[in-house]
């Protein structure tokens, strides 16, 4: 039995509309997570799917002539669609108008309620439909809602409400002796600083204004707000039980090991499931990673902008593996990254077809032309040689590094600092001199198997980022060492080997 367990999520997708590219960049992230660990012998289970309760959900569904049932149905299935199309391993696509997961939300929000945590009383404030969240006067920005911009209305109503403010201090020394709960570390400092210090206010917890969501079961005037049911799906997919009869899958994944979400929705995850987490007596996740945005040039990506890019659409025009790398080579840890269809084909251009394509390609070339194809370890060694395989041996404890930290753009870069490396040692040992002499033969079949191997170790890690690419350049090298377990060490690629033929991983584009 495997004791190394690794459980990731998603933030579940609002079927308000079809996801964008921004959308996506997320679940992109969260896989390239999930088979790198696999790929280091984990036993993962990777979680995301759809929020599909809500006001705004109603109200579209209203303006499309729909059931609200019938307009989640169509949007959670383009969703889903557009994860498989961009290649994602998830274990559980989980939606919430699940009956099970419907039923322990219900049996969750009365825990909260015998427990003291819910009371009801009224509220009374300034609401954004589009986001589904009430605020102060003074969290507005230019009078508008702080997080997307839009107009407020002001609503009162008879609600249940979450005593936030009863964990404030609990929350706050949580975060303080675990400084890796909150990542990156400025998402902390802004929880801390905008949020928990001021001191929390308690939060409207149910609805009555209108009726798609999980009812209250002792009180059916209400639906449970958002929050609560959206939030909850991380345990109740998971075979989560109030009164202590949780599944075997529960017990073996949870904690999650790290939830990944929006910068856009951290307060969510860092107040409000921590307390929710807290009430019923579990441990909290491990770590909860608040991503950049994707931005359109300079803009959040909006259908009022006109600016709004498709991952569907990117993939018929540039194929799937070439945005899955522009969405984990270009994205920046803490910081927005940025979108523009010139600088896709950039990307692909000097990095796909440049970098990894070129140098597959004129290696296998050469091998063929040079040998027939067979790849032989003569063992003629020069010192030009150990920086290339020293960097090989040593790329999987520098990306294992990067990846415990989240830096996944940095650790697909240390992969291709090898590839170019491999590229600059072609250029060193001038394969084309030395085929020229019969002396230096021996030395030619050295440093095409150093470039063979190299190219294979530097494939083994791809597989996380490029399942697809890494795919093919196995199959063209012709190897079955396709595992962790076979970077430990140069030298894995059995000599004698015969290559396949070269065939092109990445065309260049011509704007």
């Amino acid at each position: 039995m495997n004791d190394k367990k690794f459980y990731v999520s998603t933030a579940i997708a609002y079927t308000s509309a079809k996801p964008h590219i921004g959308n996506t960049y997320e679940v992109v992230l969260a896989d390239a997570i999930a088979r790198y660990k696999r790929l280091q012998g984990y036993d993962v289970y990777f979680q995301t799917g759809t929020d599909e309760f809500g006001q705004k959900i109603e109200q579209k569904a209203i303006d499309a002539g729909m059931e609200p049932k019938e307009y989640v149905d169509n949007v959670s299935s383009e969703i889903k669609g557009i994860w498989d199309i961009m290649n994602t391993s998830y274990d559980r696509f989980v939606r919430t108008t699940e009956k099970g997961h419907m039923d322990t939300v219900q049996k969750i929000f009365r825990k909260f309620y015998d427990n003291g945590d819910i009371y009801k009383g009224e509220y009374k404030g300034l609401y954004c439909t589009p986001c589904e969240s009430f605020w102060t006067e003074s969290q507005l920005v230019d009078g508008k809602c702080p997080d997307c911009g839009r107009e407020v209305h002001e609503e009162c109503e008879a609600a249940y409400f979450f005593k936030m403010s009863k964990y404030s201090k609990w929350l706050e020394n949580y975060i303080l002796e675990h400084p890796d709960f909150i990542q990156p570390k400025a998402r902390q400092n802004e929880i801390m600083n905008n949020f928990i210090k001021p001191g929390l206010q308690d939060l409207c917890v149910s609805r009555t204004s209108f009726k798609w969501g999980v009812p209250v079961d002792f009180d059916d005037k209400h639906v449970i707000y958002v929050w609560i049911d959206a939030l909850s799906n991380y345990i109740t997919t998971l075979g989560y039980d109030v009164d202590g009869n949780s599944s075997d899958k529960f017990k073996k994944y949870w904690p999650a090991d790290v939830q990944v979400i929006g910068k856009d929705i951290l307060r969510f995850h860092t107040i409000y499931w921590p307390i929710m987490l807290h009430s019923l007596g579990l441990e909290l996740p491990k770590k909860i990673f608040g991503h950049p945005w994707l931005l359109f040039g300079n803009d959040k990506m909006s259908k009022s902008k006109g600016n709004i890019v498709y991952a569907d659409d990117l993939v018929k025009k540039y194929g799937v593996d070439a945005v899955r790398f522009y969405l984990l080579y270009e994205m920046p840890f803490s910081s927005d990254g940025t979108f523009t269809n010139e600088l896709l084909v950039e990307s692909i251009n000097s990095n796909l077809a440049n970098v990894l394509g070129n140098l597959v390609n004129r290696t296998i070339g050469m091998v063929n032309k040079y040998f027939d194809g067979v790849v032989s370890n003569t063992n003629i060694h020069e010192d030009i040689d150990d920086e290339l395989i020293n960097m090989a041996t040593s790329l999987r404890n520098n990306v294992d590094e990067k990846m415990d930290k989240l830096k996944i753009a940095d650790s697909l870069e240390l992969i291709f600092e090898l590839f170019r490396r491999c590229n600059k040692y072609i250029d060193e040992t001038m394969p084309w001199v030395l085929a020229k002499d019969s002396s230096k033969m021996d030395r030619l079949n050295t440093v095409l198997y150093n470039l063979i191997e190299s190219i294979r170790i530097g494939t083994v890690l791809l597989q996380a980022y490029l399942p697809n690419t890494s795919e093919r350049i196995f199959d063209q090298i012709n190897t079955q060492f396709r595992s962790y377990d076979t970077l430990d060490k140069f030298g894995y690629y059995e000599s004698g080997s015969k290559v396949g033929e070269a065939s092109v991983l990445f065309k260049r584009i011509d704007c």
